[in-house]
């Protein structure tokens, strides 16, 4: 039997850490989303752990709000990936906040992974890197299983109520904020505004964009509630390895 040859690692990432969070306020009103602490740890440091923990060695950060603690912070770190700041002068939107940050990137010509900044995810890269040159398309999204927020009754065929599940996972997949794209997507990134309602779609009609589904842990951090409850799950995970 042959072996597998190992997936060469995809060497730069993008991180989006420009928004203002308004919803993670009061975390926010000090810094930018990015270095809201989950755990003890600012969300940045645990994606950058994560990149360089796969072949990453070089990141663009985006940022704009509050940019100033992100890089107090940046440059404080010791060892990990080279980092790149760029500060954007107005708000872009999130498409053109990639298009802006992969000016940063040092080999424009080379795929390279993108991040929101507001991510909490380990799962292994190379097989995302595998699937997505597999399928051949010009982008890979990510896809993690839909937590609600509501509680759901069960119900049997008589109508009896047999019992409650807190915020289950349901069956369908929304889009988890990484991305593995290939050089040829930035000049169809918006200048301004957002690449999931230009972009994507338009990527979508022609059957250039792959999905790659997390089977392992992720969880967005957009509200007050989605801090205490990522810190929760981490610290779990933390005393049970």
């Amino acid at each position: 039997m042959t072996a597998t040859s190992p997936v060469s690692p995809v060497g730069q990432a993008l991180i989006l850490a420009g928004g203002q969070a308004t919803r993670l306020r009061p975390y926010t009103d000090t810094r930018p989303k990015a270095m809201v602490e989950v755990a003890g740890r600012p969300i940045i440091d645990y994606q950058l752990e994560w990149l360089a923990g796969h072949g990453v060695e070089q990141v663009v950060v985006s940022c704009g709000y509050k940019a100033e603690v992100l890089r107090e912070h940046l440059e404080a770190r010791r060892g990990g990936p080279e980092i790149t700041l760029l500060v954007e002068d107005e708000p872009l939107g999130r498409g053109g906040a990639l298009r802006y940050a992969s000016t940063g990137l040092r080999d424009p010509k080379a795929p390279y992974f993108a991040l929101n900044g507001d991510v909490l995810t380990w799962f292994p890269l190379d097989e995302m890197t595998a699937h997505h040159r597999e399928k051949g398309g010009l982008a890979t999204l990510a896809l993690a299983r839909f937590r609600t927020t509501w509680g759901v009754v069960d119900v049997d065929e008589q109508d009896r109520i047999e019992g409650f599940t807190q915020s289950p996972l349901l069956p369908v997949w929304i889009n988890a904020g990484v991305y593995l794209f290939e050089p040829g997507i930035t000049p169809l990134l918006p200048a301004k505004g957002d690449h999931e309602s230009s972009t994507f779609p338009d990527l979508a009609k022609e059957g250039r964009l792959t999905a790659y589904r997390i089977d392992g842990f992720w969880r967005g951090v957009d509200t007050v509630k989605d801090v205490k409850e990522a810190g929760e799950q981490i610290t779990a995970m933390r005393e049970g390895s």
